[in-house]
């Protein structure tokens, strides 16, 4: 005799979905975030959860209860690199818990993970990254491994209506759409109900943007740009119009330099025009002279010498 169970679903109770931050990272579902090595993936995620373990907006939405988090790293240390960033994020590190996995590596299937949310009763765990914590058994590129363990972890975050950020690499391909850059198996972007890429933009290295790539719960978000720097640290700096696919290729130039294009060729749309001039204009729109002139040569822009004074022109 079978174990055959049925669900009508007309006894099924409709729920709404409860966001940590809308319409990027869902409570009770898993998340992955995604990028290149370096482009600030785990940057972003701590100061995240900064802002969370004070009850802050993470950009714009209303200010909440502060939460507890559980952070796992395979990869940095805690003492020297985590630590030190939480706290220059201004993180409240008495709700930040770690698993000590040093006799036992943690991995994703262990009942550690499932002890630690009932105890810290967290909203959010994050594990950096993925592969850290397949087990050492595990082929991440076999789907009949990978999706009996993604399906547990997403079973974990239904069950405690905590938020699971899996944070992962991209492959190597230089080529084809970013679902497929994503590491190992499909099945992990196929098991996340959102999947965000990190990645920076080719000529203005300081911007790094957040694509959404799936989005299962709500309307795919418009991407959002943050600047990392060594003056000013973290600082989001708004809605960046680029694709995942097109942001992956390298082939995304900033905002400034496509402002100055813009400006030079409006500016010069009816003819020659003193670099003088053209300097001084670009200076009162926040144009500098050094994105200025890189826009100048991208344009090929010739310079002529007339009556003393050098010109710029298309001709």
């Amino acid at each position: 005799m079978s174990d055959l169970k049925l669900i009508n679903m007309c006894d099924v109770e409709v729920e709404s979905v409860s966001w940590l931050w809308y319409p990027f990272i869902p409570y009770g579902k898993v998340t992955i975030i995604q990028g290149d090595p370096g482009e600030g993936k785990t940057t972003l995620v701590l100061q995240i959860i900064a802002r969370l373990t004070k009850g802050e907006s993470i950009i714009d939405e209303k200010e909440k209860t502060p939460i507890n988090v559980i952070y796992q790293t395979a990869e940095d240390g805690l003492a020297d690199t985590i630590k030190p960033r939480l706290l220059s994020a201004d993180a409240d590190c008495s709700k930040v818990i770690v698993i000590d996995d040093r006799d036992t590596p943690l991995t994703m299937r262990d009942v550690r993970l499932e002890q630690a949310i009932v105890e810290t009763s967290a909203k959010l765990v994050v594990l950096d990254p993925i592969q850290g914590f397949l087990g050492a058994d595990v082929d991440m590129h076999r789907a009949n491994e990978i999706r009996p363990i993604m399906k547990h972890i997403s079973e974990l975050a239904e069950k405690y209506k905590c938020a699971i950020i899996l944070i992962g690499h991209m492959n190597k391909c230089s080529v084809g759409k970013s679902a497929y850059r994503g590491l190992g198996s499909i099945d992990f972007q196929a098991a996340a109900r959102s999947v965000l890429i990190v990645g920076r933009i080719k000529d203005e290295p300081e911007i790094r943007v957040v694509c959404q790539t799936k989005s299962s719960l709500a309307p795919e978000a418009k991407a959002v740009a943050f600047r990392l720097s060594e003056e000013n640290g973290f600082e989001w700096v708004g809605e960046y119009d680029v694709s995942a696919d097109d942001l992956l290729s390298g082939t995304v130039k900033g905002t400034k330099k496509q402002a100055a294009m813009d400006f030079l060729e409006n500016l010069l749309a009816d003819g020659q025009m003193s670099q003088k001039e053209i300097i001084e204009l670009a200076r009162q729109k926040g144009i500098s002279d050094k994105t200025l002139r890189n826009a100048k040569d991208e344009l090929k822009i010739k310079s002529k010498r007339v009556n003393n004074q050098w010109h710029w022109s298309f001709d």
